[in-house]
């Protein structure tokens, strides 16, 4: 190969390479909207392990006494995904050198988890400490950094959020929500 196609050939990974940079640079710059009413949520009380624990037969009945399944019961422990929302989170951690967050998830039952998937549905993360809200990034070309195809089971599905000013950091606890979809109390990896 001649000494021009080998530069012409490093010229075309450096552009790349600015152009991907820029596109990561945008993304980060982008503005966080947070919605005047959000409030931070207020930290779930400790139980007492008698309270915590089901009588047996009492199946019906959840932690505050009225019927499983109902509409308070947005609390839920990352545990409790699979029966209400048929998923489990895999992983919430810090990406993209901390100016992303990672939220990953496995969908046992695919009926259960397409409202995680309904595209008019904006994805949220909620930071626990200042009830500040992050949003996933959307970019002109691919949309928005989501995953929002027909769920399968068994397979694991991603979103990114944005982590503008490095807001949230290793330990720090969140909450996703996406539309009637809420998981509280996840701590970030």
């Amino acid at each position: 190969m001649t000494l021009v196609l080998k530069l012409d050939r490093v010229l075309a990974n450096a552009r790349f390479a600015v152009a991907a940079a820029a596109l990561a640079a945008w993304l980060l710059l982008q503005p966080v909207p947070v919605a005047a009413n959000d409030t931070p949520p207020t930290p779930p009380q400790d139980k007492p392990a008698t309270e915590q624990a089901a009588a047996p037969g009492t199946a019906d009945e959840d932690l505050d006494g009225d019927e499983a399944g109902d509409e308070d019961d947005s609390d839920l422990e990352p545990g409790d995904l699979d029966e209400q929302w048929g998923i489990e989170v895999t992983s919430i951690r810090l990406t993209a050198n901390d100016h992303m967050i990672d939220f990953r998830y496995r969908v046992l039952d695919a009926a259960k988890a397409k409202e995680l998937f309904v595209r008019q549905n904006k994805p949220a993360l909620i930071h626990q400490n200042t009830g500040k809200v992050l949003v996933v990034p959307e970019t002109a070309k691919i949309g928005p950094l989501r995953n929002s195809d027909t769920p399968k089971e068994g397979k694991i599905y991603w979103m990114f959020f944005g982590n503008a000013g490095y807001l949230v950091k290793a330990g720090d606890q969140v909450t996703v929500v996406i539309g009637e979809f809420r998981v509280e109390n996840l701590t970030v990896e």
